[in-house]
């Protein structure tokens, strides 16, 4: 069979003409399909997770937040126990903006957006400085986090006896003296008014952890169906499949690229066959699951940019490249440098191969591999700034750098934190089962309660997380290269320097680590996949 192209759901990028993991030709297939079976390994993980005695009271909610821990003690970890007893403070909602699984929707703020009307006299019991907010924003001390991609998704109607709710909320945080992070004004739904209150810190307790509730699910769903499943997954896959199609076995671009495309195109038809399709596993416990999914990814493609996926200007784009403003942002200090470390590896090899600017442009393979990601992958999607041809060694370096750090470094910062970050299901509801407050001083714990996922769904959700988030048994790290696709002694040198960069890397984290109470490893190069395989 040829690698073709097919598009599975109208506007998504295109994938492989593939129904089932069987269908796809014997080299991209996994090894044993037993490890990607997600049904077994959602089974797997209730038994692991002793979670199976709750099923039979599928739709029942929890009596209260230490009724969670039933189903969350056996499993503890470091980080996940900590999100647990410290999850209802705001410098721990916080933090994970900056270092949970979902670390790339923070941004600078400089200017309120008109549908948020927070004044000074809402937040002016939380500032620290003596400063007005306007001030605070302009000393760089503001920040804002805008679920707008969320606003009218369809919420998941596939279970008639559980109305289930999304919201688009709006959350301003703000850096304190300690240079903790700390949200200070939530709004959950896009247009302000009356019955859209903004929630602040100073607000009865279970009012404002509710809205904090609200804001952890939505960041959720962003994270699952944006940040990982169309930045990394399918990304990835456009890069396998053009890759396979345009560039010979022989092509240094097709070995540099191919340990970082292993099993992507596998998992992916896996994703398709049993957990984003009709009446899969993601309409069990998410509440943009029956349809919702393929709303947001649609909606998400019309701001997928090539800028945005090349690291250091995503962190510039959002104002958040100041280490000294913006202190403990570890995902982006530990991002950049893997970043630089593959930019690095790609430029020592593609300076073995091509003399000049002249030897890109006359390489018809690399020409026809580039043009084939935009015009058939994003389907011709010039907006995103995709080149449609390469003209100069420093792009490519660029092109490629962005590919193999999409498929390892990124996929491995938004994936195995799923576990550490959303186990405890207060902190990261799947869905949520009561509409959001529209006036302030009416909430109660059992209202809280009501709304997050009922005991059925927290298994599905808990076994999802779980399954998520563990490495495969085979699985070969960031520099580990056993296949030896080049044979050039040049390039043997340069794959040892990059080892090389990447342990100092990892021993630079390891050593950041000790005696942390959160240590942040989702970016250290020995804990980084090669390529998107689960």
């Amino acid at each position: 069979m040829f690698h073709r192209w097919k598009e599975w759901y109208p506007g998504f990028l295109l994938s492989i003409d593939a129904h089932s993991h069987s269908d796809l030709p014997l080299d991209i297939q996994f090894d044993s399909e037993k490890g990607v079976d997600f049904v077994m390994n959602y089974t797997k993980a209730m038994e692991n997770l002793f979670v199976n005695s709750f099923m039979h009271m599928f739709q029942s909610s929890w009596s209260d937040f230490a009724d969670f821990e039933r189903i969350f003690v056996r499993i503890s970890n470091t980080i996940s126990e900590y999100v647990m007893q410290h999850w209802q403070e705001d410098f721990m909602f916080g933090y994970q903006f900056l270092n949970g699984c979902n670390p790339v929707l923070i941004k600078k703020c400089k200017k309120l957006p008109e549908n948020f009307p927070v004044t000074h006299d809402m937040v002016e019991c939380s500032l620290e400085r003596n400063l007005t907010l306007q001030e605070e924003m302009e000393h760089d001390n503001i920040f804002i986090i805008d679920f707008y991609l969320l606003d009218g998704i369809s919420a998941n109607k596939t279970d008639p006896c559980t109305i289930q709710y999304i919201t688009a909320p709006l959350c301003l945080l703000y850096k304190n003296i300690e240079n903790k992070i700390v949200p200070i004004a939530i709004q959950l739904n896009q247009i302000p008014g009356p019955e859209n209150p903004i929630f602040l810190p100073s607000d009865a307790k279970y009012d404002w952890l509710l809205a904090k509730i609200w804001v952890r699910s939505s960041d959720f769903h962003i994270h699952q169906t944006v940040s990982h499943l169309l930045r990394t997954h399918l990304l990835t896959e456009v890069f396998a499949i053009a890759m396979y199609r345009q560039l010979p076995a022989v092509h240094p671009i097709f070995k540099l690229i191919i340990p970082h495309v292993r099993f992507t195109i596998a998992i992916n038809t896996k994703a398709r066959e049993e957990l984003i399709c009709e009446c899969g596993l993601f309409d069990k416990a998410n509440a943009t699951g029956g349809g919702g999914h393929v709303e947001l990814v649609l909606r998400a493609m019309k701001e997928f940019t090539y800028e945005s996926l090349c690291f250091p200007e995503s962190i510039k784009m959002r104002g958040m490249e100041d280490k000294e403003k913006i202190p403990y942002y570890f995902y982006r200090d530990d991002g950049i440098k893997v970043w630089e470390a593959i930019l690095a590896f790609v430029e020592d090899v593609i300076d073995i191969y091509y003399e000049s600017d002249e030897t890109v442009c006359e390489d018809s393979e690399i020409q026809a591999f580039v043009k084939d990601v935009l015009v058939f992958g994003l389907q011709d999607n010039e907006a995103s700034g995709f080149p449609k041809t390469m003209k100069t060694k420093e792009k490519l370096v660029e092109y490629i750098t962005l590919v193999i750090f999409t498929a390892s470094g990124q996929h491995a910062a938004v994936n195995f934190g799923q576990f550490d970050w959303c186990s405890w299901i207060p902190n990261a509801p799947p869905t949520m089962r009561c509409p959001p407050p529209k006036t302030k001083g009416e909430v109660t714990i059992q209202y809280i309660i009501e709304s997050l996922p009922d005991r059925g769904r927290s298994c599905w959700h808990l076994g999802a997380v779980w399954a998520l988030s563990q490495f495969q048994d085979s699985e070969l790290f960031l520099g580990m290269y056993p296949d030896e696709h080049f044979v050039e002694k040049p390039v043997k040198k340069a794959m040892a320097k990059f080892k090389k960069n990447l342990d100092d890397i990892t021993s630079f984290i390891l050593d950041r680590n000790k005696n942390k109470k959160l240590p942040y490893y989702y970016l250290s190069p020995d804990k980084i996949p090669n390529s998107v395989a689960v």
